[in-house]
C-alpha cells in the first residue's frame, strides 16, 4: 500500500526532553541516581539544567518518539498524526516546531491551567537520569476527540497507537478510539510500557485490552504481566501466547503480540503461532543511549505494518530502527533513512 497522509495516529503524553551532559555534582545536589527514571513536581532541576548547561531540546514522550520514528521511516510529510496535551507556553511552541520539523501532523490539546510537560535528561558518561514533570500531559481529555476536525484525523488513520503511559491520563479517550477501530476494522495498538502500569493500573489496562489488535512489550513487562495475572510461568513465549488469547472485541482478526528482549530474539505471536526473530547485538562501544530503543522499535514496526508489509519485514524494520537509535543521544536520527525491505 502506498504511503498516505494520516495513516498512523499516536495518542500520548507529549514531553519536551531537555538534555545535557552534566557534572555528577548536579545529580548529587538533587539526590538523583545516574541511571534512573523518576517523576517530580519540583522546578529546581530544570532551573539548574537550563541555567548552567548547554542543552538540547528534543520532542519527547514515549508515544511521540514512536510516531516520530515511524514518520522518518514513512518519509511522506504528515503520514503520521499525534494527539496529546500541552500548555500555552514557549515549551509547547518548541515541541510543536520540533515535531512538525520531523513531518508529524501534531494536533495538541492546549491547557490554560498547566505548563507543558518536560523531561530533564541528565547525561553522565553512558548513563541517563530522567526526571519527568508531566504537568499538562496529564490533562488530556476526550473533548479533544469530540472536536470534528480532530475526529477526522482518527477516521483517516489505518492504525492508532498509545503507549501504556496514557492509561494514567485518559482511559476514556483510549476506549473511544479503540471501540471505533474495532467497529471499523482498523488496527488499535497498545504498549505495556512499564511494570508499574501493569501492577497499579491493571484495571485500566484490562478495560482497553479487548480493543488491542497489537500489543507491544518487553521481557520485564511480560514477566510482570505473568506475575500480576497469576499466569504461573516465566516463559516469555507462553506469556505472549496468553496475552494473545485474552478476550478481543474485533474477532475478525487475531491479536498480534510482540515482546522485545534487548539483544535477545523478538518473540511474536501471530494467529496463535509463536515466532522468533533474531535481534542485532551491538558491541558496547557503539551503544550511546538505550533509552529510546523500545519506542524506536514500535515506530519502525508500525511504519511497515501500516503499509501492509508482512510481519518479518515489520519486525526487521523495528530492530533496525532500535539499533539505529541506541547509537545516538536521545531519540534522534540521521537525515537519511536507509532501511531496505
Amino acid at each position: 500500500m502506498a504511503v498516505q497522509e494520516g495513516m498512523l495516529l499516536g495518542m500520548g503524553n507529549p514531553l519536551l526532553d531537555i538534555s545535557a551532559t552534566v557534572k555528577p555534582e548536579l545529580l548529587a545536589k538533587h539526590n538523583l541516581k545516574s541511571n534512573d527514571a523518576i517523576l517530580t513536581e519540583d522546578e529546581a532541576i530544570f532551573n539548574d539544567l537550563t541555567g548552567g548547561y548547554s542543552v538540547d531540546y528534543i520532542a519527547g514522550g514515549a508515544t511521540q518518539n514512536s510516531i516520530r520514528v515511524a514518520q522518518w521511516v514513512l518519509g511522506v510529510k504528515n503520514a503520521t498524526s499525534y494527539f496529546g496535551c500541552v500548555g500555552k507556553d514557549d515549551y509547547s511552541k518548541t515541541l510543536e516546531a520540533k515535531a512538525k520539523e520531523a513531518g508529524v501532523n501534531v494536533q495538541y490539546q492546549l491547557s490554560d491551567k498547566h505548563p507543558t510537560g518536560r523531561c530533564a535528561v541528565l547525561i553522565t558518561g553512558q548513563d541517563r537520569s530522567l526526571v519527568t514533570k508531566l504537568d499538562a500531559a496529564n490533562h488530556f481529555t476526550v473533548s479533544h476527540l469530540e472536536d470534528a476536525k480532530n475526529w477526522k484525523v482518527v477516521e483517516a488513520s489505518k492504525a492508532v497507537y498509545s503507549a501504556g503511559f496514557f492509561l494514567t491520563v485518559s482511559v476514556e479517550s483510549m476506549l473511544k478510539v479503540g471501540k471505533y477501530c474495532a467497529a471499523n476494522n482498523k488496527t488499535y495498538c497498545l504498549n505495556l510500557s512499564a511494570p508499574f502500569l501493569i501492577q497499579f493500573f491493571k484495571d485500566q489496562m484490562m478495560s482497553v485490552m479487548p480493543f488491542a489488535d497489537i500489543v507491544f512489550g518487553n521481557e520485564t513487562e511480560a514477566l510482570t504481566f505473568s506475575e500480576t495475572f497469576n499466569l504461573g510461568t516465566t516463559d516469555i513465549k507462553k506469556i505472549a501466547l496468553a496475552i494473545s488469547m485474552l478476550p478481543k472485541e474485533n474477532g475478525s482478526k487475531g491479536r498480534l503480540v510482540i515482546i522485545t528482549q534487548g539483544s535477545d530474539p523478538v518473540i511474536c505471536v501471530e494467529n496463535g503461532q509463536v515466532l522468533e526473530f533474531a535481534a542485532e547485538k551491538l558491541s558496547a562501544d557503539k551503544i550511546k543511549d538505550t533509552n529510546g530503543a523500545g519506542d524506536a522499535f514500535v515506530g519502525g514496526f508500525l511504519a511497515q505494518y501500516v503499509q501492509g508489509r508482512a510481519l518479518p519485514v515489520a519486525v526487521r524494520c523495528g530492530i533496525w530502527a532500535a539499533t539505529h537509535i541506541i547509537q545516538k543521544d536521545g531519540c534522534t536520527f540521521d537525515e537519511k533513512m536507509d532501511f531496505k525491505c
